[in-house]
Formats: structure tokens, C-alpha cells, sequence
């Protein structure tokens, strides 16, 4: 039904910076907002960062600051922009989209910040 799709995960040295992608196969006028959440080893996932439909924004503290969240409406499509990357943002990334209370999930992409 709705799909997914992230890009721009890898390994990147403490300091640098990476941006991620998903692209949703659904009209940007059907999703209430858009989001990433992490999940590194041993941790359970949580929200890094969100995007709803008026253009109201929240980030966790641990990044606020340091990445942006954004979206082209024409293409479905969000971006974490992620700068200043700290060995501690080392997880799984997950791309989330919510339509209106039906949550959605991407394949997850890895970013590792060695240390």
C-alpha cells in the first residue's frame, strides 16, 4: 500500500555530516506528518525528529541544533539533514509516516559515526 523508501545512510567520521531521504508513494495532501526515529543497539527507538502538515516542526533535544528536518511537498519526499555527527547518533534510522492515526515504516538505514 504505502511505501517507503530511504537512502543516505553510511559511515561518517565524528564531525561530519550526512543527509537522509525517504520517499513515500502517497500524495504529500494524505500524510499528517512525517518523521525519523533511531534505534541503536540495546536502546528502544525514539523520535529524532517531525514534520506535520502546517509545517510545525519538534526535535529531540539530543539533536536540536544539530540536524534539520524538511520535505518537498512535490515529491513526498523528507530530509533529515544531519551536521555535526556524534559517535552517540550511531543507529538504525527509520523513516515514519503518519495518514491521518495509520503509521507507515521504512527499511531503516544505517548511519554510523566512528569514533
Amino acid at each position: 500500500q504505502v511505501q517507503l523508501v530511504e537512502s543516505g545512510g553510511g559511515l561518517v567520521q565524528p564531525g561530519g555530516s550526512l543527509r537522509l531521504s525517504c520517499a513515500a508513494s502517497v500524495s504529500i495532501f494524505r500524510i499528517y506528518g512525517m518523521g525519523w526515529y533511531r534505534q541503536a543497539p540495546g536502546k528502544q527507538r525514539e523520535l529524532v525528529a517531525r514534520i506535520i502538515s502546517d509545517g510545525t516542526t519538534n526535535y529531540a533535544d539530543s539533536v536540536k541544533g544539530r540536524f534539520t528536518i524538511s520535505r518537498d511537498n512535490a515529491k513526498s519526499t523528507v530530509y533529515l539533514q544531519m551536521n555535526s555527527l556524534r559517535p552517540e547518533d550511531t543507529a538504525v534510522y527509520y523513516c515514519n509516516v503518519d495518514i491521518y492515526s495509520s503509521n507507515y515504516w521504512g527499511q531503516g538505514t544505517q548511519v554510523t559515526v566512528s569514533s
